[in-house]
């Protein structure tokens, strides 16, 4: 890989993000948005079936020859690509595909599908690609439809690919999510997806539940570490209210906890009394029988566990995390990889 990347990469195309050097997601996110504000608001969104798994060694190898005129090399390429795999105890060969995993792939699969992005250059197409997920352009409904077509032919027929028809679609840029980001109007604006949102709130309940014996201070760490992957990537689609509403959700979570910890009514009361609760409402709500969820809302826990007695403890805010990206973009100016939101 170290070794073939310098000879293929210079020529790949500028529409080209994935698993190439100093290149990213982002950059492929903005150009979208240019495209949308270029006013092609149709697409092709297309979805190749297992690409990895399906890719025709002879076809790759074809392209690979282009450049590569050693044969040593060309044989140890060929070698890695027919190892096969084990399967517990099983071997099976592979006949097909290039392993997902593998440090070589991404390469070879990006080394396959340059042919197609020339072809879309060639036919002056605006598209994205970003490894085997790519977006084609167009202006209007039926010379996307057009392209959808015309695009299914050269994948089938040239590289012997296999288009997902269930997942593949002409649609409106609006109606697209692509690497996460969903663009909103004329501008395409930037959104973290709703898919995204749950995958998000799915992973908090997993670090959060109530159940495991795990301490207070272990699920805030992961949670810090989470929080500063998860906002890394998607900063450029949250908006401050909507940080604030999941910082109130993730905070509502924790009550929950402690107040599962607290699972002896004597030590509910005694543990709010000795957070500054006053005397009625400790013995109130620590003598309730209301659920976890319920009571992980009550006046008593935000007195109790308050904001302020989260941060001194450790518990990360999506917002300040997010406001530290956007200081930093400020302070740094916005290159090509800072798309304006």
């Amino acid at each position: 890989m170290l070794v073939l990347t310098p000879i293929f990469d210079p020529n790949f195309s500028e529409s080209s993000f994935g698993f190439r050097p100093y290149r990213s997601a982002h950059e492929a996110i903005h150009l979208v948005q240019q495209h949308i504000r270029a006013g092609y608001r149709w697409c092709v969104n297309m979805d190749l079936t297992k690409f990895f798994d399906t890719v025709q060694h002879d076809v790759l190898m074809c392209r690979v020859a282009r450049k590569v005129r050693d044969k040593r090399l060309s044989r140890l390429i060929g070698n890695y690509l027919r190892a096969g795999v084990m399967v517990d105890t099983d071997f099976h060969p592979s006949n097909e595909g290039t392993m997902q995993g593998g440090p070589l792939s991404p390469l070879l699969a990006n080394i396959l599908l340059d042919d197609f992005d020339k072809e879309m250059e060639q036919r002056s197409h605006r598209f994205v690609r970003y490894a085997d997920d790519f977006l084609v352009f167009s202006k209007t409904e039926q010379s996307a439809t057009r392209v959808f077509r015309s695009v299914e032919r050269y994948l089938t027929r040239k590289l012997k690919l296999v288009v997902n028809h269930d997942k593949s679609s002409v649609c409106r840029t609006e109606d697209v999510e692509y690497l996460g980001y969903r663009f909103r109007g004329f501008g395409g604006r930037f959104e973290v997806s709703a898919k995204n949102l749950r995958k998000f709130k799915d992973r908090v309940k997993e670090i959060t539940r109530r159940i495991g014996g795990r301490s207070m201070s272990s699920r805030f760490i992961e949670l810090r570490r989470y929080f500063q992957g998860w906002i890394g990537y998607f900063h450029y689609g949250l908006h401050k209210t909507q940080l604030q509403y999941l910082d109130k959700w993730v905070r509502r979570r924790i009550h929950a906890c402690y107040w599962k910890q607290w699972y002896r009514v004597r030590t509910r009361i005694r543990m709010l009394l000795k957070l500054g609760v006053r005397q009625e409402e400790a013995i109130s709500h620590g003598s309730s029988g209301r659920g976890y969820w319920v009571m992980s809302s009550s006046a008593a826990m935000h007195v109790a566990i308050s904001i302020d007695y989260l941060k001194k403890n450790g518990l990360a805010r999506l917002e300040e995390i997010w406001s530290k990206f956007a200081s930093k973009k400020r302070t740094a100016g916005c290159g090509p990889a800072c798309p304006v939101v």
